[in-house]
């Protein structure tokens, strides 16, 4: 069938050419900055333009990923990336950062935009608002039914990109800030440790408990292909090319038959992917199943075929040779595996050097840290590698094109106006999730009350006109920043009732949440959520009619004080006290799990909060910066958040908060999140590692830091 393209990961020169070999018709990859999977291997400039070239020859495309977010100090590098980009001419480039986008629309609009999935749109109605804003594609987020896809298709005239096959977040996309927190390893830098893949402990019991299946969505082709999605994309930049050739073969072949007898194609389609290597699958939210369905405690969170454990060890440093038991799987030199310590604390692959089949089992080569008891994975076979025709050129000599040196221009934004600066008071703001937790405000009243809107909340104030403790005047209501489709109806029609009763104050977290209060009076703040990093990101905010915003959970002071001008610090809200939202799962779990805490094995100690809405996982231990407050104020900032949504909320910990903010203390058994250190790594860096081990998570900042 013509017309969908068949999009493939290309995390290295081997996976392009087996790629393209396969039948891919475009193919995305990264360079060597500002992309979301940084530790795998790139394209290095000359390679990237030759790829360029010979692909165009050959009628492919090619589309760069620049999806991650990027700080103020980083302003002039990203303008000449994108300029280098411009000259070169890739399809499209995938953003996740609204700075990026405003850049590339005021300075290189020869750059196609394409959305990531990064950016979390799941709705017809975030499509568009990108649309207006010169989005030609989007990349769905992966939490959707087919249901919803289909009602997106029909309500957006945009192109829609599907994930079909890889790995899976178990957090909403975009969403997850697990990885950040334990070390500044942000996933929106692309620095993912893979937190949900950890193995946690649940009253001592053992368990990869947030460690999805990987997804497969063959079945589903046909569908997607009769409604006229434009692209069907294959997750794995930091998979084999083995792999990547495997798993195009076998889209590729479903779609070149859909013209014929589809149920047979789909059959011979997937029989090649079998040999994948990867975990088991799943079609994640596409069949009405539970959580059971794509999460298993007991299927570890690595990839490939189990080959079981480490039952013997023999030899010396650099000739360590390990025994398993035999399997229906041959095992031969030349096979690579992956090996998982026993207590998760390292995991490494290794190309197996030696392999022998004795009457006890087989013995294999291993490296030298692992021992008896840790788990063995097949990932790729000898028999599998193929040697494909290169696509780039043989010669790179030509290819000398780099980005250049040129300094960002300004970003200048109008003044505020007096009437802005009166919409929201100066002062504390106290965020909580349930309205019963309203009332324990009431003890030490903040000037104004932020409120998550749950569907818990819309039945209080909609149906049950539930008496609230702070007028409509004094509460600001907090939408949540996962928005699919099948939410856009309820929110469409209770946005003008809620107008319409006198509530004017609204968080918005979502660039869907944009499109709800269009010719209202409503008075909306722009959330943490949608990553206001630098000043292009702000200035394209200010844009879309949001003088007010919210500085990211993830944000560190220098980049906050970089970012945000003078005049335009008494609008920034700046929270002070939080637990973070690490995961943000959009089905309710406590179908499948009943504790609420658990535990990494280290320090690290976590709550499980399930609802109808949702679940989300939130540290035991809280951010706090609130003996900043006074140093914040005195530069500049008016605004401040103290927030207490997610557990529920005692009025003597309300209480210890209040006093210690008012008395400019610390408080205990908190941590900085990333205000002090800020990230780990980003593009400037690379991979530097610390002089030392960071504390986890960072508890050793001294309240002394600014």
């Amino acid at each position: 069938m013509k017309g969908i393209e068949l999009l493939a990961p290309a995390g290295s020169p081997e996976a392009l050419d087996a790629a393209i070999n396969e039948g891919a018709d475009a193919v995305y990859l990264g360079l060597k900055n500002f992309n979301a999977r940084l530790r795998t291997s790139n394209f290095a400039y000359s390679q990237f333009e030759g790829a360029v070239r010979n692909l165009h020859r050959m009628g492919k495309k090619i589309y760069v990923t620049v999806n991650t977010v990027f700080e103020q100090r980083e302003a002039d590098r990203m303008y000449q990336f994108l300029k280098y980009l411009a000259a070169i001419g890739p399809d499209g480039i995938i953003v996740q950062d609204l700075g990026v986008s405003r850049m590339v629309r005021q300075h290189f609009p020869s750059l196609k935009l394409h959305a990531s999935t990064q950016m979390n749109i799941s709705s017809s109605r975030g499509a568009n608002v990108l649309s207006r804003q010169g989005f030609s594609r989007v990349v769905l987020s992966r939490e959707l039914t087919l249901d919803e896809i289909r009602t997106i298709r029909e309500r957006t005239t945009m192109e829609l990109e599907i994930f079909v096959h890889g790995a899976l977040c178990v957090s909403e996309s975009g969403l997850c800030l697990f990885s950040s927190y334990l070390g500044g390893k942000s996933a929106n830098r692309g620095m993912c440790t893979q937190a949900c893949r950890r193995l946690y402990r649940v009253n001592d019991e053992p368990g990869y408990y947030f460690s999805p299946a990987d997804l497969q969505l063959i079945d589903q082709v046909p569908a997607f292909a009769d409604m006229g999605i434009a692209s069907l994309k294959i997750e794995g930049r930091m998979k084999s090319a083995e792999y990547v050739g495997t798993v195009v073969s076998a889209y590729r072949h479903l779609l070149d038959n859909l013209d014929g007898d589809r149920e047979r194609a789909l059959a011979e389609a997937k029989a090649i992917l079998k040999h994948d290597f990867a975990r088991p699958k799943t079609s994640f939210y596409m069949e009405a199943a539970g959580p059971s369905a794509w999460l298993d405690p007991d299927q570890a969170g690595g990839t490939g075929i189990p080959l079981g454990k480490i039952l013997k060890v023999r030899g010396a440093e650099s000739d360590r040779r390990a025994m398993l038991e035999k399997s229906s799987v041959t095992i031969e030199a030349g096979d690579s595996i992956r090996i998982h310590k026993k207590d998760d604390s390292d995991r490494q692959s290794h190309k197996i050097t030696f392999a022998e089949t004795t009457g006890e089992g087989v013995w294999i080569s291993i490296p030298d840290n692992f021992d008896v008891g840790d788990s063995v994975y097949i990932i790729q076979t000898r028999t599998m590698t193929k040697r494909y025709p290169s696509v780039l050129p043989k010669d790179l000599a030509p290819f000398r094109r780099m980005p250049g040196r040129e300094t960002a221009p300004p970003v200048l934004l109008p003044k505020p106006q007096k009437q802005e600066k009166d919409l929201f008071p100066e002062g504390i703001y106290a965020a909580v999730s349930r309205i019963e937790d309203l009332f324990v405000l009431q003890s030490v009243k903040p000037v104004r009350a932020m409120l998550s809107y749950t569907r818990a909340v819309s039945r209080a104030i909609l149906e049950e006109h539930t008496a609230l403790p702070f007028s409509k005047n004094e509460l600001i209501l907090v939408l949540d920043p996962y928005y699919p489709e099948a939410l856009d109806s309820l929110l469409s029609e209770e946005i003008p009732q809620l107008l319409a009763s006198g509530y004017r104050h609204f968080v918005i977290n979502n660039m869907a949440h944009l499109s709800l209060f269009r010719g209202t009076d409503a008075r909306l703040i722009a959330g943490p959520y949608l990553y206001a990093f630098n000043s292009w990101s702000f200035a394209q905010l200010h844009e879309l009619g949001l003088m007010y915003k919210v500085s990211p959970l993830e944000n560190n002071r220098q980049n906050l004080e970089r970012t945000v001008s003078d005049d335009l610090r008494p609008f920034t809200f700046v929270t002070l006290f939080a637990y973070p939202a690490l995961f943000r799962i959009r089905s309710d779990l406590s179908s499948m799990y009943q504790f609420q805490s658990f535990s990494d094995g280290k320090e690290g100690n976590f709550r499980l909060l399930s609802a109808p809405d949702g679940t989300l996982v939130i540290p035991e231990q809280p951010f706090s910066i609130i003996d900043k407050e006074t140093f914040l104020r005195e530069a500049g900032f008016r605004r401040f958040i103290l927030d207490f949504s997610g557990p529920p909320l005692k009025k003597v910990d309300y209480k210890d908060v209040m006093a210690a903010l008012k008395a400019g203390k610390s408080l205990p058994n908190t941590t900085r999140f990333n205000w002090k250190d800020g990230f780990y790594a980003n593009p400037d860096e690379g991979f530097k590692k610390p002089s030392s081990p960071p504390a986890h998570p960072r508890q050793s900042q001294k309240p002394r830091d600014r």
